[in-house]
């Protein structure tokens, strides 16, 4: 398991493989899917988490149908950096998953991505009811993006020094 922004072990999954992005919280589990190519984050669907066999379960089913190569999932790490209980609780459950789906995971620093988010659907007047329908997903994208961003500067990071 990559540790965060460490993202070594999505560099190397084959060709078409997508990503699949997590905004874990306490009640909820937002997905978000990369496309084919890796380089655009689509919201997808969020998880009311029940018991884990169940998410996992529903976690497994995306997988399969989606062809994902890798998780991307975002640390809530303290604004000073530190992690915390919540960060811990989503370090543990990374383990517990990656035990029913053998599949490379990275963390993403997460911090402020559903305040980021929720102030871009404030802006656009969206209802309280429809914000809190869709942030989870929302936010998983907005984690996966970076993500994939950041996977694309070192791919071109990785050709510039061949090419030297």
């Amino acid at each position: 398991m990559s540790d965060i922004n460490d993202l070594a072990g999505v560099l190397s999954l084959p060709r078409g493989a997508r990503l699949l992005g997590f905004d874990l919280g306490t009640k909820t589990i937002g997905l978000a899917l990369s496309d084919v190519e890796r380089s655009l984050a689509t919201p997808l669907e969020t998880i009311r988490r029940t018991k884990f066999t169940a998410d996992a379960a529903r976690i497994r089913t995306i997988a399969e149908q989606y062809q994902v190569g890798g998780f991307v999932v975002g640390l809530p790490l303290n604004m000073d950096g530190s992690e915390g209980p919540r960060a811990q609780a989503t370090r543990s459950f990374v383990r517990n998953l990656r035990r029913e789906i053998a599949l490379p995971a990275a963390f993403w620093d997460e911090r402020l991505s559903t305040a980021a988010v929720t102030r871009e659907l404030i802006s656009q007047d969206a209802s309280r009811a429809k914000r809190a329908q869709v942030v989870d997903r929302l936010a998983a994208a907005y984690i996966l993006q970076g993500a994939l961003d950041r996977l694309r500067s070192l791919g071109h990071e990785a050709t510039d020094a061949m090419d030297d």
